[in-house]
């Protein structure tokens, strides 16, 4: 049985990921081996497509493969989605989340609630989210990721 405390560990090595990627905006070469592995760690692309829906996506909402993903993320010259302008290297200086509630089953987890990024002036961003996890090789792996801003009146 996945367990609680599994999925916080993989949320807080995403979030960690997202600064660190932020953080190597200046040295690109760096950042995009260092977005290779954080994708390749975390989400399940070498096993199937991904449901990824990223926050700020508006002609490309969808975002199955790694390619597409590493776009969102970094953006750069060869980005897989002309809309990107990396959202990673925004840069971050934290990322917390704030779960509403888990499913957990024995090789499945669902995880949803808001997660809050702090930009270098100190603002914060509130996004809602919901991930998936499966166990692959004794680790959870992200297989779906949707996330948006919370609705606006």
């Amino acid at each position: 049985m996945i367990t609680k405390e599994q999925v916080l560990k993989v949320q807080n090595e995403w979030g960690d990921g997202v600064v660190k990627i932020g953080g190597l905006k200046n040295l690109r070469s760096d950042c995009e081996s260092y977005t290779n592995d954080f994708l390749d760690r975390l989400y399940s692309f070498e096993t199937g497509p991904v449901l990824f829906k990223p926050t700020k996506c508006e002609e490309i909402q969808f975002r199955p493969t790694k390619l597409d993903a590493k776009s969102y993320f970094i953006a750069g010259d060869d980005r897989a989605c002309t809309e990107d302008k990396g959202f990673a290297i925004n840069p971050w200086t934290k990322v917390r989340f704030e779960n509403s509630n888990f499913i957990l089953d024995e090789n499945r987890a669902i995880a949803m609630g808001n997660y809050f990024f702090t930009d270098t002036s100190g603002n914060e961003v509130k996004v809602e989210y919901t991930f998936g996890y499966k166990l692959i090789d004794g680790n959870l792996k992200i297989d779906v990721h949707h996330s948006s801003f919370p609705y606006q009146h």
